[in-house]
């Protein structure tokens, strides 16, 4: 899965780059007592190195599919505990980090309690919003925050969220998404259209109406009421960029609204291509009912397009202005007019741009190790 988790890897690498953090990543992965199917390449994947100056193990534990969550957080402490004390006694750690909050977070926390270390836990989204429904999970996260020296929401929005399940407002920090600034660019050039879909495999006019959705195939990301506008705008054509469980149902419904011929499902994509895919569309459309706050959003933005979202995570936060695109009531109609809002009335490319210029990985660099450097004072 190589979009899977990037921003975790960009965020630390840039911290590492700043020259004040030593940063050592411990990944573990888990791999179920037969590795088959989906699970099989993470065998492969569990290998240590020295990646862009951060140092990374991978360690496995054994992971039970389905019914193992309740006591993942407890497998991976009691599995990783006797790395940390080794790299500890090698070199000093002042601080432990989750980034994500189930089940990394308890597992972080009982680690740092062991060794005597402040610890910080990042919420992103789903961890609150999926793990914190499930009474076993939110009782361990809740024990976790309490533990924990400081916390780290990605949106206000969530912040807001952590507070309302019973973590402490006072403990959490607000710590946005970075951006890689090069990469995601506005690009615009006579036959972009062309040119992409030859690299793709598919058709793309140049002067037929373009969306793309960046996020996994599952339900709760809304893809199907993207698919179900386009039947509502003639000739227009969905690309979906991701992999999920959704798939199928989501080929299936194309298939019955006949507009099987102008849905692409890409699946992952390579991070050079991504931003020609984005800059290709009128529009990113992620009818999501719940986020932190989505890179692709970000991303989408940086490289010129507008979007069409929901209510959702910290929206707010981004869509300050029409430029940034629309927010939009979550129901197919809505996601249907606000596309043809877009493609009636579409922002200027570099208006659009500059929603997103405050994002960037060395301002998210910055503050991450700002609000370390307090923890450990």
């Amino acid at each position: 899965m190589p979009r899977f988790g990037t921003f975790v890897a960009r965020s630390l690498e840039a911290l590492a780059a700043r020259g004040e953090w030593d940063v050592t990543v411990i990944n573990p992965i888990g791999i179920p007592p037969l590795a088959l199917g989906r699970y099989k390449p993470l065998v492969a994947a569990a290998t240590d190195g020295v990646e862009t100056g951060v140092k990374v193990h991978r360690p496995c534990f054994t992971l039970i599919p389905n019914i193992g969550a309740r006591i993942n957080p407890g497998v991976i402490g009691r599995k990783i505990l006797p790395l940390v004390e080794r790299l500890h006694a090698e070199h000093p750690f002042d601080l432990i980090d989750a980034q994500f909050f189930y089940p990394d977070g308890p597992a972080a926390a009982w680690i740092a309690e062991q060794l005597g270390l402040p610890c910080s836990i990042k919420a992103r989204g789903s961890d609150i919003s999926f793990w914190g429904q499930k009474h076993f999970a939110l009782d361990q996260m809740l024990e976790a925050a309490e533990r924990a020296t400081g916390l780290l929401a990605v949106s206000k929005a969530l912040a807001r969220d952590m507070d309302r399940i019973g973590m402490s407002l006072d403990k959490i920090s607000v710590h946005y998404t970075g951006l890689d600034r090069d990469r995601f660019r506005p690009l615009d050039h006579d036959g972009m259209r062309t040119m992409l879909g030859r690299r793709l495999g598919i058709d793309l006019p140049e002067k037929k109406p373009l969306f793309v959705s960046v996020g996994a195939l599952i339900e709760r990301k809304g893809q199907d009421m993207a698919l179900g506008a386009l039947p509502s705008i003639p000739d227009a054509r969905l690309l979906l960029i991701g992999n999920g469980q959704d798939e199928r149902h989501l080929r299936n419904l194309a298939f019955d609204l006949k507009v099987d011929d102008r849905v692409f499902f890409l699946g992952s994509v390579d991070h050079d291509i991504l931003p020609v895919i984005l800059s290709a569309a009128d529009a990113m459309v992620l009818p999501s009912a719940n986020e932190g706050l989505a890179n692709a959003w970000v991303e989408a933005l940086a490289c010129g397009t507008p979007l069409v979202i929901c209510d959702a995570g910290g929206a707010r936060e981004l869509v300050t202005s029409e430029d940034a695109g629309l927010i939009v009531d979550r129901s197919l109609e809505a996601v249907t007019a606000g596309l043809q809002q877009i493609l009636a009335n579409r922002p200027p490319r570099a208006a659009v741009a500059a929603m997103a210029e405050q994002f960037s990985w060395q301002a998210n660099a910055e503050k991450l190790s700002h609000y370390y450097t307090r923890l450990i004072s």
